[in-house]
């Protein structure tokens, strides 16, 4: 089969991912094909909401028929839209992530003799639907379709053979990870266990963790074994050594292997249509537990079951916001995006409830009907992805904020970007400080806020040689900000504005919580510390700008240096447009330096005129909504997000603008469309804007929202506000705090 260039719109109807028709269902309306191309780096695998396995098509190695692979350049994802060579279903699998990472244990059904190597038995592939909890494809080379779906730790996956000799490949030795190394021991004729190592995320070589698994298949192989890469030898020893460089297949040893390029093999004999089912459970703790998990969550083989179970799940969790009115393309970007940040954070306890313990060796065990999770990409999810946690998923968001001062507990620092156990450090700032910070003061309160609170001053006072989270805090609390020159470890090079600007808003919202605790001198300590973004701002350049070591201004400058993540002094991964209005804390104070209102609005119009703004970057995401905090000016919001929105979320596979960041852009169009947004990370108020929907019902926990149960918000007419009421009364605001907005009745909104 010939790779055929295909459009997108051509290509939406080859991946068969959405009904056509209307349902009753939310998840029809999902398609997990969205965000696949762009660098968006989601995936379209199996997983079930935050859970611990997903099971997603490889399709990033061992074929030229690939537009991007793995090998030949920076890639963080195991699937990309635009490639047809499949070579297995890997295992436990990121979303939204800039860095490789995991992808490991991969299954590959085969037919005939077993090559190990994946560049002979991978395939092009066809027939592709994905839906919420389930995968399939039609592998061309030999006839096969494979289906994948999972429960929350475990994968169910089903191969149907033609007629012949069939094959299931466990491959071990490769994955998106850049780490190596694993072991693997035959259990029984039907099953294995292992574990394959992963890590090294984002630079970081010491952040290595064990993947354990363990699999069985529903009948008895013919044949089975494994196999290995042997070393390439020169001279004698290679005359006596017939694999030499080659890989060795195993058919008459059966006990353990371990290495780097290593498998194992089942070969059946299979009638036509023949399905076989494969089952993994995986744990970060043991084989043990890996086994425990699988016996728990598929005690018998039965895959439409686990899928049907899977598709329930989604359902329900979606189902937790319900729209009315707006179109079917609404409908699809709405849900798919919710679907998106229902992926990460993952649970990552046992069903025995034992966890890896965070930057120690040791194992812990969550309380009964608690779960510990993991992979905290914090500097993207404190904006946007915890608050909504907060209003629609409480119960997981306080289990998440459990799990950050279990991360407190375990080695004396609160994450920054976790992973599996692991602190990478990826990014900067102290972001646990305003996730945690906002939970509790939106009344989600059941978690040691002490505990919480003694991280964050840990954080903010520890001389900058001692802190982990901010290893520059030296000059920021002596001069008020970071100078260039003083902390460049980053490999990204001296990121000295962007560092201060996260400390500020961290200390904002710590100030907040401070007051909130009844520590008065602490509250004024922080709101202080947090209004140093002034010593940055240059008149000359109208824009935030590094200063030297000397106290001046960085010279010479240029605000749009860093546009599409070039390198550049200061500032971290965008130019200084993208960080300029990022004091979403002091937006009057902000306005003032720049000149007034006036001067104000006008620069930040010039954003988006000149093209300055950039909608997969996290600093300036907010900016849209900056406008509505002056009087006649939230005309400006309402456009500007509905313009947003169309251009950049759509049902194509290149439908988020750029990565995902674990769910934080697909946050942004969900809290967009339904009318609000929490512009401000640590206070309890959202900015409005028109929603795309004629209803949202939001259902909410009444224990925390004095006893109501739904958010209830409406709307008549076009795109330009021309009135909000509350509960029927006039609300005359275009800012509304988290209280009212969850305890007022009907939120309605008048549009012309």
């Amino acid at each position: 089969m010939t790779r055929k260039t295909r459009t997108f719109a051509t290509l939406l109807t080859c991946m068969i991912a959405v009904a056509a028709s209307a349902s009753d269902k939310v998840t029809d309306y999902v398609n997990p094909f969205v965000g696949t191309t762009n660098f968006g780096t989601t995936n379209p695998g199996a997983i079930c909401p935050n859970g611990m396995m997903s099971v997603t098509p490889f399709n990033v190695m061992g074929s030229d028929l690939n537009v991007y692979d793995k090998d030949s350049r920076w890639w963080s994802t195991p699937y990309c839209f635009e490639n047809k060579f499949f070579t297995g279903f890997s295992h436990v699998n990121l979303s939204g992530v800039g860095c490789p990472e995991l992808g490991v244990v991969l299954t590959m059904p085969t037919t005939g003799a077993i090559y190990p190597d994946h560049h002979i038995h991978g395939s092009e592939y066809t027939a592709e639907h994905a839906e919420p909890g389930y995968y399939s494809c039609e592998l061309t080379a030999y006839g096969i379709k494979a289906e994948a779906s999972a429960t929350t730790r475990t994968s169910a996956e089903r191969y149907t053979f033609p007629a012949g000799r069939g094959n299931i490949l466990v491959n071990l030795g490769e994955g998106l990870t850049n780490e190596t190394g694993a072991w693997v021991r035959k259990v029984s004729d039907t099953e294995i266990e292992g574990m394959r190592l992963a890590g090294t995320f984002c630079y970081n070589p010491q952040a290595v963790f064990p993947v354990y698994f363990a699999i069985r298949v529903n009948r008895k192989p013919s044949e089975s074994g494994f196999w290995k890469k042997q070393p390439k030898m020169t001279g004698v020893e290679a005359e006596w050594t017939p694999d030499n460089g080659k890989y060795k297949i195993y058919t008459r040893y059966g006990r353990e292997l371990a290495g780097n390029q290593l498998g194992y093999w089942f070969s059946f004999d299979t009638e036509e249509g023949e399905q076989i089912e494969l089952q993994m459970g995986v744990s970060f703790v043991s084989c043990k537990n890996a086994w425990e998990n699988l016996e728990a969550e598929q005690p018998d083989f039965g895959f439409d079951k686990v899928r049907a179970q899977a598709a329930a799940k989604w359902e329900a969790d979606l189902s937790r916001i319900k729209v009315e009115g707006g179109t079917r393309k609404d409908k699809e970007v709405f849900y798919t995006a919710l679907y998106h940040t229902l992926i990460h954070p993952n649970i990552l306890n046992d069903v025995n409830g034992e966890y890896p313990k965070a930057e120690n060796d040791g194992t812990g065990r969550v309380p009964e009907g608690e779960n510990r999770y993991t992979v905290f990409s914090l500097w993207d999810t404190y904006r946007n992805l915890h608050q909504l946690m907060t209003l629609v998923y409480p119960e997981r968001q306080r289990d998440m904020v459990r799990s950050m001062i279990g991360i407190y507990d375990d080695w004396g620092w609160m994450p920054k970007w976790e992973l599996y156990g692991r602190e990478t450090f990826t990014m900067e700032g102290d972001p646990a400080i305003p996730v945690i910070a906002d939970t509790w003061l939106k009344g989600l309160r059941d978690f040691d806020i002490s505990k919480a609170y003694e991280a964050f001053i840990k954080s903010a006072d520890t001389p900058g040689k001692d802190n982990l989270m901010r290893p520059d805090i030296d000059p920021y609390i002596e001069k008020g900000y970071v100078p260039l020159g003083f902390y460049a470890a980053d490999l990204s090079g001296d990121n000295s504005v962007s560092h201060a600007l996260e400390y500020y808003i961290a200390d904002h919202a710590l100030s907040l919580l401070a007051s909130d605790l009844g520590k008065p001198e602490d509250a004024e300590l922080f709101r202080q510390r947090s209004l140093g973004y002034k010593h940055y701002y240059s008149t000359e350049s109208g824009t935030f700008r590094p200063i030297t070591m000397d106290g001046k201004f960085l010279a010479p400058f240029d605000p749009r240096q860093g546009e599409n993540f070039e390198p550049v002094p200061g500032f971290h991964e965008g130019s200084a447009w993208n960080y300029t209005f990022y004091v979403p804390h002091d937006i009057a104070g902000l306005a003032k330096l720049m000149g007034g209102r006036k001067a104000f609005v006008n620069k930040l119009a010039k954003v988006f005129e000149e093209g300055l703004y950039d909608p997969a970057n996290e600093p300036d995401i907010a900016y849209p909504y900056l406008f509505s905090y002056f009087k006649g000016e939230e005309w400006r919001t309402q456009e500007l997000v509905d313009k947003l929105l169309d251009k950049h979320y759509t049902t194509l596979p290149d439908g988020i603008p750029g990565n995902d960041d674990t769910g934080t852009m697909s946050a942004w169009a969900v809290f967009s469309m339904m009318g609000f947004y929490p512009d401000c990370p640590g206070e309890p108020a959202y900015m409005l804007t028109t929603p795309r929907f004629d209803k949202i019902e939001i259902s909410i926990d009444p224990s925390i929202c004095a006893g109501h149960d739904k958010i209830v918000i409406t709307k008549d007419g076009g795109k330009r506000i021309s009135r909000i009421s509350l509960s029927g009364k006039n609300f005359g605001k275009y800012r509304i705090s988290h209280k009212s907005l969850t305890e007022g009745g009907t939120l309605h909104f008048e549009c012309k």
